[in-house]
């Protein structure tokens, strides 16, 4: 059963789905805007939009093993970095509630940002960023030996090469890592949504699998793949 955040207020971690036995680990992060200071909060629809993602992430693992949790923000917006440290002390909670197990971040627009900086977490394993906000200049050190997947919107403006751009710069520093764009995608994923969760999902399960070439080989594709 899902631990609410009203019984956990100082929690960054909402653990939804906690196995007898953990060994693996999904860590979902929704969106938000790049200023915000009211608090977050569960209902808000940055937040309910992860839950179809996060379902389609659980039928990617066995639930036998593996714990789904949600970062909790304490703000709804970026704010100078609030998002990531959020991240990381959630990551922090896990490590005490499940030991050390791999971890695969799952994180929309601004989640997507925190989840990939959150990837200096020696537990990450591997991050799914889904439209993320990546304003020039973002870092991808921390990505060496990740395996990442962006995955990102055709909107008409060709505005995904800068997110193809991060990921070329992530390969340089060894990651494994690789763009899929989503023709007609739309604003908060709503358009061809399936599209959006199959491709998370299948990240998600090729994560601990070496020779994985990732969705649709996004992994090995000189070029971003459009689906």
């Amino acid at each position: 059963m899902p631990v609410g955040w009203e019984q956990m207020p100082d929690s960054a971690l909402w653990v939804r789905h906690l196995p007898h036995r953990t060994r693996a680990a999904v860590i979902v992060l929704h969106g938000g805007p790049v200023v915000g200071h009211r608090p977050a909060r569960p209902w808000q629809l940055a937040a309910l939009r992860m839950r179809p993602v996060l379902r389609s992430a659980a039928s990617a693992v066995s639930l036998d093993e593996t714990l789904l949790g949600q970062v909790r923000y304490r703000c709804r917006g970026w704010n100078d970095g609030d998002a990531e440290q959020d991240a990381l002390r959630a990551l922090s909670e896990l490590g005490r509630l499940a030991g050390d197990v791999p971890v695969v971040l799952l994180g929309h627009a601004i989640g997507g940002r925190a989840a990939l900086r959150a990837a200096v977490h020696p537990h990450v394993r591997g991050v799914v960023a889904l439209a993320p906000w990546l304003p020039v200049g973002e870092p991808v050190a921390q990505l060496a030996g990740r395996s990442v997947l962006l995955v990102d919107e055709d909107d008409g403006t060709a505005a995904w090469t800068r997110t193809a751009g991060y990921v070329e710069r992530a390969r340089s520093v060894g990651a494994r890592a690789g763009t899929v764009v989503v023709r007609r995608g739309g604003l908060w994923m709503m358009r061809r949504a399936g599209t959006w969760h199959r491709t998370a999902a299948a990240a998600i399960r090729q994560v601990p699998q070496p020779q994985a070439q990732g969705p649709h080989q996004a992994w090995v594709s000189p070029v971003p793949v459009v689906v």
